[in-house]
């Protein structure tokens, strides 16, 4: 598994997002697939205690169930993310599906322009047609959502491939929960200690 995404997709895909630029030490975690309870709950409490920020790519569906929960990660300063209505993977589904789909979530988002692809699986012709979003890939993924990948090793391999303006990709879904759980305040404390500032993704970053 290769943490640290192949230089050869950004690339590829030079309009989408895949770091931030810069030199401080500051890196950007992403937390894909909720508001859901519990995972969620658990994401901000320590995001709180590092007084970190981070921004959440958000399942509409997720959403519906979840209003007071979403409402919750705006009102503690994170910046929120369209990842689709149903979850759904660019590759196999009609562009007019897919689009629609997104369009479903975006009521619920707030006037975001950060889009995420489930699965980071999108169509170059849906890249085309979603040019008022900004389109957010990741430089680092954790993998916490595999069956196959033991927690310790989730968090040794995040620590080493990230590095300052790192988009790291974490779930906050009852399928990545034993995983993040354990990784995310153990890598929260690693580079606090290392002085880095968790930042979101927001309009202020000029690297977007």
């Amino acid at each position: 598994m290769f943490f640290r995404t192949p230089s050869i997709l950004p690339l590829l895909y030079p309009t989408l997002i895949w770091r931030i630029p810069t030199t401080e030490n500051k890196i950007y975690l992403t937390f894909d697939d909720g508001p859901v309870p519990g995972p969620t709950d658990f994401v901000l409490e320590q995001l709180k205690q590092f007084n970190a920020k981070a921004t959440f790519f958000c399942i509409g569906n997720n959403v519906e169930k979840n209003e007071s929960l979403f409402e919750k990660i705006g009102d503690q300063g994170h910046a929120v993310g369209n990842h689709t209505q149903n979850h759904k993977k660019g590759w196999i589904t009609s562009n007019d599906e897919y689009l629609n789909d997104i369009s479903f979530c975006q009521e619920k988002m707030k006037d975001t322009v950060l889009f995420r692809p489930p699965f980071g699986r999108i169509k170059r012709s849906q890249i085309k047609q979603l040019n008022n979003y900004k389109i957010v890939m990741w430089d680092v993924l954790s993998y916490d959502y595999s069956s196959t990948m033991n927690r310790d090793r989730c968090l040794q391999g995040v620590i080493r491939a990230s590095r300052p303006g790192s988009i790291v990709v974490f779930h906050d879904s009852y399928k990545a929960e034993e995983n993040m759980t354990y990784a995310l305040p153990r890598l929260l404390d690693h580079f606090s200690q290392k002085g880095y500032k968790f930042e979101s993704l927001s309009e202020e970053n000029k690297g977007l």
